[in-house]
């Protein structure tokens, strides 16, 4: 019987040890200041946002990182002053074990850049408006003609297709959007017109064109062609 007291002793002040040790941890760790803050970015080769704009965004939200403990931070706060920024499709703020405030930074991915009469911008992934970047200028389609009084939604799912797919990505370099919302591309190398029509049946046109670029490349035809008719979905139509 003694045994077995002493053993539950030894249990209990094992068990005893631990949640004090939790408790002395924790409370260091809620007053540790915060040594630095640290911006990662999703893609650094290609920054449309500085990582000094959004350091400013979470000093603006808070003291100087050095006098702030981390239990004074509001992270949900600085992650939606960072979101808020226009480059920015999400982001995730955390501190670290050793004392440095992390803001793991997605970029908005822009599909095309749109060029009417209000200037320019681009249209990103999520097929909203996005700003040009002084830091970075991306490599997208360029766009003409009235995108808003067209189906934004399809027209979106074109620019998706495009962006999602290496060879279209590489070859289609312009998109017209015409009044009646029938749109006319051009390749990247060759100076015909590629006549697509209304945005619809989207993934059947391009495994139509591709299918006819792959062929008519390797016989040396495409050079003769003035313009690929695409509205087919049956075949493609070719015009010297």
């Amino acid at each position: 019987m003694k045994i077995f007291n002493w053993i539950n002793i030894r249990l209990l002040l094992v068990f005893g040890l631990a949640i004090f040790l939790y408790a002395f941890s924790s409370e260091r760790n809620a007053h540790r200041k915060i040594k630095k803050a640290e911006v990662v970015f999703d893609n650094p080769s290609e920054l449309f946002i500085s990582p000094e704009s959004v350091n400013k965004l979470l000093i603006e939200k808070n003291s100087p990182s050095g006098t702030v403990a981390k239990e004074n931070l509001d992270l949900n706060k600085l992650e939606k002053a960072v979101n808020a920024h226009e480059m920015v499709e999400k982001s995730q703020i955390f501190v670290s074990v050793d004392g440095v405030l992390r803001a793991m930074v997605k970029q908005k991915t822009p599909v095309v850049r749109v060029f009417d009469e209000t200037g320019s911008f681009y249209v990103d992934y999520e097929g909203k408006k996005m700003p040009l970047s002084t830091l970075h200028t991306a490599r997208v389609p360029l766009v003409t003609g009235d995108l808003m009084a067209k189906d934004s939604a399809a027209l979106h799912e074109v620019f998706r297709s495009v962006h999602d797919d290496d060879f279209l990505k590489k070859n289609i370099v312009g998109i017209k959007v015409n009044p009646s919302g029938s749109l006319e591309m051009s390749n990247r190398n060759f100076d015909y017109v590629i006549d697509f029509g209304k945005p619809i049946n989207i993934e059947r046109k391009f495994r139509n064109y591709k299918a006819f670029f792959q062929k008519a490349a390797q016989d040396s035809t495409i050079k003769k062609y003035k313009k690929i008719n695409l509205r087919f979905t049956q075949q493609v139509v070719c015009t010297k």
